[in-house]
């Protein structure tokens, strides 16, 4: 047996049928592996593109097969053997394998468990049929349904960027909508509060009745739809009532597995979980990441695609005694409301949590149109753009680099130099 703890490497266990769990498939095959690959995925669909749930695919424009993250063929190229439909109850990482809700077990030589994550729920809302959450495309296509209809009253519970996205579609649909924000400010959590509130203040300008610092005590239901019952005692009525609270990750079905947990998988930088063969990615890994010295969960889309290859990467190496690589890449989201292109990069925290300071580089808040950069010490650690998408992603190798402010703010000279001199030419 390697010092890996993995003797042979002849089949590998999936667990997850979305975007890090097929970035793994594919990497396994393009890393060379030969042997037998098994996609275990609690949905019944095969892996598709969660962003545009909250945006295309929830305003109609777009279909599910838009939606799909590989065409049919491309995907049964990869020679899967797929367990959809089925969620994973468990795993034995001593028998080495992975126990199916059916009671199935699922041997593996290696796992790779990218189980991502579940949205929060208020409590006392099963069963009503007016709460939704928006997480999986069986989700939008049940909150699309009811926004399509003329007239509908939408109340959606945080204004996070699942929350600002869901109520710009609805609004853009025709809906009258109510945000509800318990903090001080939209976003707060993501970029603070001064730029938050820049950021949102667009919705005001559509019709939305951005409320925050306000308290939820409840949704009950009638025959006519939700009574959002308030801190104040005042009550909302709507035909949706969309809970975007935030997402806790889906460990559950790992609690007896013997592997670190505490708000998500914890893993070493290589996504390695510390049971033999076996990695995680996406939303469901808490690492420490290297280059922002912090331990951190990201649930962004482009962490999943990232160390869903990574984790097979790191499987193949550690299976042939190999050099196993670190996750420290940039994280990077994104996200559309109206006709507004938000990008933020990296990190909007120092290294003890605490909110970084933030100077504006280019435009202006004010304008709906600026690139902002985040702190801490003197060092550069994270980019929050609005309506600049040409010049976000610049700044992206001096984060990688723990460049000095002073350097984003020499890159800030250059693309107003050059922006300038685009618009006299």
């Amino acid at each position: 047996m390697t010092a890996s703890g993995i003797d042979r490497l002849e089949r590998v266990v999936v667990v997850g049928g979305s975007l890090a769990g097929l970035r793994a498939c594919e990497a396994l095959r393009a890393g060379g592996f030969t042997g037998t690959v098994v996609l275990v995925g609690a949905e019944q669909h095969q892996p598709y593109d969660r962003p545009p749930l909250s945006k295309k695919f929830l305003a109609g424009e777009w279909g599910a097969e838009r939606i799909a993250l590989r065409q049919p063929d491309a995907f049964e190229s990869l020679g899967l053997e797929t367990l959809l439909g089925v969620p994973a109850s468990g795993i034995d990482t001593t028998a080495r394998s992975v126990v199916l809700a059916d009671g199935r077990d699922v041997p593996y030589d290696g796992a790779i468990l990218a189980t991502g994550s579940q949205p929060k729920r208020l409590p006392d809302t099963d069963g009503n049929p007016f709460v939704h959450v928006l997480r999986s495309l069986d989700d939008a296509i049940a909150l699309r349904a009811v926004i399509e209809r003329p007239g509908v009253r939408v109340v959606v519970i945080g204004a996070g960027f699942i929350g600002l996205e869901v109520a710009a579609t609805a609004r853009r649909a025709g809906a009258e909508v109510v945000v509800l924000e318990g903090a001080a400010a939209p976003l707060i959590r993501g970029v603070g509060a001064e730029l938050g509130a820049d950021l949102a203040s667009f919705h005001g300008d559509e019709g939305v009745d951005l409320r925050t610092s306000v308290a939820v005590a409840g949704v009950a239901h009638d025959a006519a739809g939700a009574i959002v019952r308030m801190g104040d005692g005042s009550e909302l009525r709507a035909d949706a009532v969309v809970v975007g609270i935030g997402v806790s990750p889906a460990t559950g079905w790992l609690a007896d597995s013997g592997l670190e947990l505490r708000d998500g998988i914890v893993t070493a930088p290589t996504l390695a979980t510390g049971a033999p063969g076996v990695f995680a990615a996406g939303d469901v890994v808490r690492w420490t990441h290297p280059l922002f010295a912090e331990e951190v969960r990201i649930e962004h889309w482009t962490n999943a695609a990232e160390q869903g290859a990574l984790a097979a990467a790191n499987l193949l190496a550690s299976a042939a005694g190999g050099e196993l690589t670190e996750s420290a890449t940039v994280p990077f989201v994104w996200s559309d409301q109206y006709d507004h292109r938000i990008q933020f990069l990296g990190r909007s925290t120092a290294v003890d949590g605490s909110p970084a300071e933030w100077t504006v580089l280019v435009g202006s808040p004010g304008e709906r149109s600026f690139v902002a950069g985040y702190h801490a010490d003197g060092v550069l650690r994270g980019v929050l753009g609005l309506n600049l998408p040409r010049l976000v992603m610049k700044y992206r190798p001096l984060i990688a680099a723990r460049a000095p402010l002073a350097d984003a703010l020499a890159l800030a000279d250059e693309q107003r130099l050059a922006e300038s001199a685009r618009r006299a030419g």
